[in-house]
């Protein structure tokens, strides 16, 4: 347990670069706002606080929701014969995959099997992308819907701990 706690702990850590705001480096102080939004759309500034007030956990849950969601869109895509959708998901898919290969902190076990994984599971969707083959995506989904599953209840048993201390 103590392993798995630290594996989540160190994980963590190395998420900073995702909890900072698109374009500011961590530590740096966000540009000032005039006041005017370039963005007015409800929904995507609904999106955007999300994200900013997130903690690295549920930053990271977020990303293996869109993982799942992409790939069954790209499911989807090679259903319809619909290629642009099917491409545009899969790469979609790919890219929160090589997010996350890029935040893993390497000097624990879990890490480097985590690494493989999804080191797999892109040459997998690269497979999948081009031959359309909805299988193969099939395959990644259930590697992508355990990995998130799992993450749930590692959330679940580190807010236990917490609430323990």
């Amino acid at each position: 347990m103590t392993e798995m706690s630290q594996a989540i702990r160190s994980y963590q850590l190395g998420m900073g670069r995702i909890c900072t705001r698109p374009g500011n480096a961590a530590g740096q102080k966000p540009a000032a706002d005039n006041g005017f939004r370039q963005n007015c759309n409800p929904y995507q500034q609904y999106q955007q606080n999300t994200v900013n007030t997130s903690t690295p956990q549920e930053l990271t849950l977020m990303l293996y929701n869109g993982l799942v969601r992409f790939l069954k869109l790209a499911c989807q895509g090679i259903e319809e014969a619909d290629i642009e959708k099917a491409n545009n998901n899969i790469i979609k898919s790919q890219n929160i995959i090589l997010e996350f290969m890029s935040t893993l902190d390497m000097q624990y076990e879990i890490s480097e099997e985590l690494f493989l994984l999804y080191e797999y599971m892109n040459r997998k969707l690269l497979e999948a992308n081009m031959k359309k083959d909805k299988l193969i995506l099939e395959e990644v989904i259930g590697y992508a819907e355990e990995l998130r599953d799992t993450w749930v209840r590692a959330m679940k048993l580190a807010k236990q701990q917490d609430a323990v201390r």
